[in-house]
């Protein structure tokens, strides 16, 4: 192995050997307290530390990296106290996330470190995020993340960078290829030559370098920053490399032939790095024993510390107050139309959308929305028709048929302080992009105190004739999940105020708008910049009979069945936000008829309707006059033929489960 120096002093030299014998000792340590037991399971970087050490040393300490679970080097080379690492290890309440996270799936603000989940490939698409804000700020710098041979078999992958091509993006792409991804040999992974041929396919420039040669991973990162800077632009390094130890130390390394362990051994990049510095006289015997025994001591103190952390005690008011970033303190300004003067007359709802939005863009100037033909186009709907003239094609993104990755990248800009609007062009399409929403966007704030400042805009809904592909109504496969706030409108001035609370809001919202209420209801809305606040529902019509809860299109339906049947004396709930539920609003629902009838347009079984009638029958029980019933649509995909969608839809049957509900 050719080490070359270039103007690197001796000093320097030696604060490598340093970075890099560190996580070396470090590992081995750990292996041995794994063997020992006092420590749960390990994925080892040992044989790859060269990538993740060097990386860190080219860049610089503000400049994000996305590492994986085989990156320590990432994170004792950003200068993170190893006492508060094996905090982290061991699940403690003093480590980077209160013992919720384990080994290296955390992310620390002050390091610039963005935590990965299980999934890999996401981290990517965080990156084109990072870079996104860099080069809106005009600021020199770079992301980089890592990715593994195997990931790069992930549409993640494809997606990010083909993202971060089309954008031009300063983000650095690096693939640890060790060879096998757990036991999969890369023969079974694909099938180019190497994989920075995939470079030349979006577009960008790549390099094949020696993994385990400290210095070439440092030189080309460091020369490759410079050059993403300069010509803002990608670009992908392929390391070569080898773990001599298991995917993880449970897995064992029996499928891999014993020659490569012999052959790879050669090319140790600690003892390699350590022996060029011998032979270089830079760095004596006696020099290398006190730099091993100074780590040896620190990693002994730090380990001490570890354990003697205090054992977590659960509390379930702070598990459930972590959940959410907080807000800033806003006036709450619930805008029944006759509440604020001056009012507009009949806004249509799409209408009202389109106006918080651009009021939205006007009060933060940090906000970014992206989405398929959203710019010169105006989106599928037309909503931010005219806004490239207004805001400019930097903030108003025409995005690649590649929905995770803006995702993600709606994560990397919130990491850097910018607000983002994501228009999935309708909601059935959010299923390519259901990874990032769940387990990163969703998880990231309980997981590491990072806000998430993304709304996801939900085309959704039937009864317009689209099929099974454009006309689903999804909301019950979030309001699932911890971390997401889910809202659903049926009015304008709803639509509008709780479109502006949601991009106020720091926390991902998913922000569903009936496809169908576009432009058939018409309301009074305020012309000025307000918000309806997140998980507060509203008393639409008082009555003594049967309380309807519903939201969305439901609404609709349950006040003209009102209007159709003066006989019957019907309570109106709207229920506006799904996730966080307002359960104060539902109990007096239940308490002023006694008779509860759930509605909504999402198919019956396990629609939220289910989720909202177990919390009547647990908590309400004795207000209830008769069982709570559910009226839903069938469940069966959305057909296409008119007649047949009509029929599927909850409409047809909420004469038949109100007489039913009456007549108990």
């Amino acid at each position: 192995m050719i080490f070359d120096r270039k103007d690197l002093t001796n000093g320097q030299l030696v604060a490598f050997y340093r970075s890099i014998l560190l996580p070396r000792m470090i590992e081995e340590k750990m292996l041995v307290l794994l063997r020992q037991g006092k420590i749960s399971k390990w994925f080892s970087g040992i044989g790859q530390e060269a990538i993740a050490v060097g990386a860190t040393l080219a860049l610089q300490p503000d400049e994000w990296i996305m590492p994986l679970h085989r990156n320590l080097g990432v994170f004792t080379t950003r200068n993170m106290p190893l006492d508060k690492l094996f905090m982290q290890w061991q699940g403690s309440r003093e480590g980077y996330s209160k013992g919720r996270e384990r080994s290296f799936h955390f992310g620390s603000r002050e390091h610039h470190i963005c935590g990965m989940i299980s999934h890999l490939g996401p981290q990517l698409a965080i990156a084109d995020g990072v870079s996104l804000a860099y080069k809106l700020r005009n600021e020199k710098k770079v992301s980089l993340a890592f990715t593994g041979e195997g990931g790069t078999s992930e549409g993640d992958f494809h997606e990010a960078l083909n993202t971060a091509a089309v954008w031009e993006l300063p983000v650095i792409f690096l693939i640890e290829n060790n060879g096998y991804g757990l036991s999969t040999p890369v023969s079974e992974q694909f099938r180019c030559e190497s994989l920075v041929e995939r470079a030349r396919g979006y577009g960008m420039d790549g390099i094949k370098i020696d993994g385990n040669n400290l210095l070439t991973v440092y030189d080309t990162i460091k020369g490759v920053r410079d050059y993403c800077i300069e010509f803002q632009k990608p670009y992908l390094i392929e390391c070569m490399t080898f773990r001599m130890r298991g995917h993880e130390e449970a897995s064992g390394t029996k499928y891999v032939p014993d020659y490569l362990f012999e052959i790879w051994k050669e090319k140790d990049p600690v003892k390699t790095f350590e022996q060029f510095l011998q032979a270089e006289g830079v760095l004596s015997e006696e020099e290398k024993e006190t730099i091993q025994q100074e780590i040896k001591a620190y990693i002994e103190t730090s380990v001490a510390a570890g354990f003697a952390a205090p054992v977590i005690v659960p509390s379930t008011a702070e598990e459930l107050e972590d959940l959410y970033a907080k807000p800033l303190p806003v006036a709450e300004t619930d805008t029944a139309a006759t509440d604020i003067e001056p009012l507009t007359s009949d806004i249509r709802f799409i209408d009202a959308i389109k106006q918080g939005l651009q009021q939205s863009m006007e009060k933060h100037s940090n906000l970014i929305l992206m989405g398929q033909d959203i710019a010169e186009y105006g989106g599928a709907f037309k909503i931010t028709e005219g806004f490239v003239e207004k805001f400019g094609r930097e903030r108003v993104r025409n995005t690649p048929l590649c929905e995770s990755a803006i995702v993600g990248a709606a994560l990397g800009l919130s990491l850097e302080g910018y607000k983002s609007m994501m228009e999935m062009q309708f909601a059935d399409f959010v299923t390519v992009g259901f990874n990032q929403i769940i387990n990163n966007l969703a998880k990231i704030h309980y997981r590491w105190a990072q806000q998430a400042d993304v709304v996801i805009r939900m085309p959704a809904g039937g009864g317009v004739g689209a099929g099974p592909f454009h006309s689903q109504t999804n909301e019950a496969w979030f309001v699932h999940t911890p971390g997401l706030k889910v809202v659903y409108p049926s009015s304008p001035a709803d639509a509008k105020g709780l479109l502006i609370a949601a991009i106020n809001d720091p926390n991902p919202v998913l922000f569903f708008e009936h496809k169908a209420l576009y432009r058939s209801i018409s309301g009074a809305v305020p012309n000025e910049y307000y918000e309806v606040p997140i998980g507060k529902a509203k008393h639409l019509q008082p009555g003594e009979e049967i309380s309807i809860i519903t939201y969305g299109s439901g609404v609709h339906w349950a006040l003209n069945y009102a209007k159709a049947h003066p006989e019957i004396s019907i309570d109106v709930l709207d229920l506006r936000t799904l996730l966080p539920l307002d359960y104060e609003a539902i109990a007096a629902a239940v308490r002023r008829t006694g008779k509860v009838l759930l509605l909504h347009e999402d198919t019956l079984t396990g629609g939220i309707g289910g989720e909202i009638a177990a919390w009547i029958a647990e908590h309400c029980f004795e207000h209830l006059d008769a069982p709570v019933m559910r009226c839903a649509s069938l469940d069966t995909p959305v057909p296409f033929n008119i007649e047949l969608e009509k029929n599927f839809l909850a409409s047809a049957r909420l004469d038949e489960c109100v007489q039913k509900l009456l007549n108990y």
